[in-house]
């Protein structure tokens, strides 16, 4: 997903987490993930978006944040 910091330069920023990883694994639960996915968030880390599990599709990830920049 770092990809779309690339996509958006300058106005995202990725960060990508081992949702194996056990202190990882209570934040994929609480976001109502079976094992993984994508989520959108804000500055302020409101969460504007996600798509769970395998679900995830980089193209609407990308159709998503256009939509919130306002283009």
């Amino acid at each position: 997903m770092s990809g779309l910091e690339k996509d958006f330069p300058g106005k995202v920023n990725a960060q990508n987490l081992d949702a194996t990883a056990p202190e990882n694994q209570k934040i994929v639960k609480s976001l109502g993930f079976q094992t993984h996915g994508l989520v959108i968030r804000s500055s302020d880390g409101k969460i504007l978006w996600k798509q769970p599990d395998h679900d995830v599709k980089i193209e609407d990830a990308r159709a998503e944040i256009r939509k919130l920049l306002g283009g």
